[in-house]
């Protein structure tokens, strides 16, 4: 995807309004929505950057929690979706890990994180999915906000 069509997307894909109920609900779709693909993920849901759902499949680990942090971060901090901010970077001939003076350690522009933005109101927090690559990751994120805001 280019960066114009991953903003689109960003774009359309708002929420009226975001609660703890509305993450329980989209936690719980995502983890259907990878069982029933035959897929082994972990996910993290904040709002205001507090955890409102985390839940690892089996098949996880300790290492997915790490990533949860390193893009969701990327998504805290510049109110995009982690694999956006990575492709804008990458568009102007660098990296996030070396032109953007954030810590690698705690920061990663890797797909992954999307953000949840409430119409009106802006970015209010991420869903994050990891345990695959990073664009199935990002797509796994982007299909359980797109099956949510559809029902």
């Amino acid at each position: 995807m280019t960066l114009q069509e991953l903003e689109q997307l960003e774009n359309e894909l708002q929420f009226d309004q975001f609660t703890n109920e509305d993450a329980l609900q989209l936690g719980l779709l995502l983890i259907d929505y990878a069982k029933g693909n035959g897929k082994s993920i972990a996910i993290h849901i904040e709002r205001n950057r507090v955890p409102l759902f985390t839940y690892l499949m089996e098949g996880t680990s300790e290492e997915n929690v790490y990533w949860f942090g390193r893009k969701k971060r990327v998504v805290d901090h510049y109110n995009h979706s982690s694999l956006y901010i990575g492709k804008r970077f990458e568009a102007g001939g660098m990296t996030h890990d070396k032109n953007s003076l954030l810590p690698p350690s705690e920061y990663q522009a890797v797909g992954g994180s999307f953000p949840i933005r409430v119409r009106n109101v802006g970015v209010i927090g991420s869903v994050t999915v990891a345990g695959m690559t990073p664009q199935l990751d990002h797509d796994y994120a982007v299909a359980g906000v797109q099956k949510f805001l559809k029902k």
